[in-house]
């Protein structure tokens, strides 16, 4: 039993031993990549930020400070695609939300219509939805049980899992309905520049909708190099897959 704990006790150590010269690493590119923002080498910082993108590094503020910096080298497409990032992981990050506005004005940019759910019920995120859900849902389960081998079933009671109950349900439909909708795993930002949605998967195809960098677009099926998706004002048209980027990586 002791070799056991002291088997564990090892490996736990050397995990912890592992990680700090890895999150050590981290913090030194990502302050490398702040230090040259703050003095104006924007590329390098960029690439930077990417490289801990590019290792599934994520953070709201990183993805944040990724978005200054494509901005501030012009590239309004890929500043937008960032500040969404930003914001997918933290809805409530302020900065993000305005400085994206501020670059959308700029841009041009086009955006898909919310549903009143996303509208009204996006300060949370899909995540944070499903533990509410889980925990409403638990709670259900608790209370049910102790009504079910309980003599006497007070009316507070059952209205506390009626109560959960809906809560559960609620935050199932919500999560659903974020996941599947304009904000959900199949939103892309065009990145490049008057893109061109068109009807058909080829160059001389009729226009359907010009993009401008940073548009919302909801990608719903892929045939090579082309995407068919959603557009802003109700339309749908295939753009090239090289000018967009998903918004959850």
């Amino acid at each position: 039993m002791r070799g056991s704990i002291s088997i564990l006790i090892a490996a736990a150590a050397l995990s912890l031993s592992m990680a700090s010269p890895v999150a050590a690493q981290e913090d030194a590119v990502f302050t490398k990549a702040n230090s040259d923002f703050a003095a104006g080498n924007f590329s390098a910082a960029i690439n930077g930020y990417e490289s801990l993108v590019k290792n599934r590094h994520w953070n709201a503020s990183l993805f944040y400070d990724l978005g200054n910096a494509y901005f501030r080298t012009g590239d309004l497409g890929r500043a937008i695609l960032n500040y969404e990032r930003a914001l997918a992981l933290d809805p409530a990050q302020a900065e993000a939300r305005a400085n994206l506005q501020l670059v959308r004005d700029q841009a041009r940019a086009l955006e898909l219509k919310p549903s009143w759910i996303e509208e009204h019920l996006s300060f949370l995120t899909p995540a944070q939805y499903t533990w509410l859900g889980a925990i409403a849902f638990w709670c259900a389960v608790g209370i049910l049980c102790g009504l079910y081998f309980s003599q006497r079933r007070a009316v507070v009671w059952i209205f506390a899992f009626l109560l959960s109950t809906t809560l559960a349900i609620g935050a199932a439909l919500v999560v659903y309905r974020l996941e599947t909708g304009r904000a959900g795993r199949d939103l892309a930002i065009v990145t490049r520049k008057n893109i061109q949605a068109r009807l058909a998967t080829a160059e001389s195809a009729g226009t359907v909708l010009v993009l401008p960098p940073g548009s919302e677009i909801k990608i719903l099926s892929t045939r090579g190099d082309w995407l068919y998706a959603d557009l802003p004002n109700d339309l749908q048209g295939w753009i090239p897959a090289a000018s967009a980027e998903r918004v959850r990586l």
